[in-house]
């Protein structure tokens, strides 16, 4: 018998865009990762995301993770407009392709606000808390509390959950990546939908970008 392949499946699609206050908007995607891998905690989850947030995580991976060489952000683009579909899918894509990398990268899987921002609803700033044990709920708990991008009641009050919702584009993008268990997983394009998933996520509302 062959060993069960496994695999990931990302998306970045659904971008919406949100009024912070009078003069200030932005936009934050859905993240979903779908997986049958022992990686991860959860088969399936879903979060919105903001391109801050991912500017954020790749700090905090670059801080842990000094000898390798971390994928790029696609460009902070002042006049990004949720009106422009090509600006819509480059970034998009961008920001799959940078989480397609980063799950690629064993290192990386090791550190856990990683896994708290792909599959819990907590804010940024409780994140990097919560990674230093600073919190009254363990990394497991963050995760396993969360359910398609929103907390339960009783979660939200200490989670900072954003669940705010909007107009949608509509737009998506999606990539499946199976992989062997005993080897590092390779990303290729697939139009499959896959019965397993799992998805580290999370949306913050703290970090900014107009």
């Amino acid at each position: 018998d062959f060993p069960m392949q496994e695999f990931i499946s990302i998306c970045v699609q659904d971008p919406r865009l949100h009024k912070s206050d009078l003069w200030h908007t932005y936009v934050d995607y859905e993240i979903c990762i779908r997986t049958n891998s022992m990686c991860f905690r959860k088969k399936t989850s879903y979060v919105r995301r903001r391109y801050s947030d991912f500017v954020w995580l790749r700090q905090c991976l670059a801080q842990n993770a000094l000898i390798i060489d971390l994928p790029k952000l696609p460009p902070w683009n002042p006049f990004f407009s949720l009106k422009n579909s090509h600006q819509v899918t480059q970034r998009m894509k961008g920001l799959q392709e940078f989480l397609e990398i980063v799950l690629h990268t064993p290192l990386l899987l090791s550190d856990s606000r990683l896994h708290l921002f792909l599959q819990s609803d907590l804010s940024l700033k409780k994140i990097a808390k919560c990674a230093l044990g600073q919190t009254r709920y363990t990394v497991a708990e963050a995760i396993q509390r969360s359910s398609s991008g929103c907390l339960s009641p009783l979660d939200k009050a200490s989670c900072d959950s954003d669940c705010e919702s909007s107009s949608s584009s509509g737009l998506g993008l999606s990539i499946d990546t199976p992989f062997r268990r005993s080897s590092r997983p390779s990303f290729q394009s697939s139009d499959r939908d896959l019965e397993l998933c799992s998805c580290l996520s999370e949306s913050s509302s703290q970090a900014a970008e107009p």
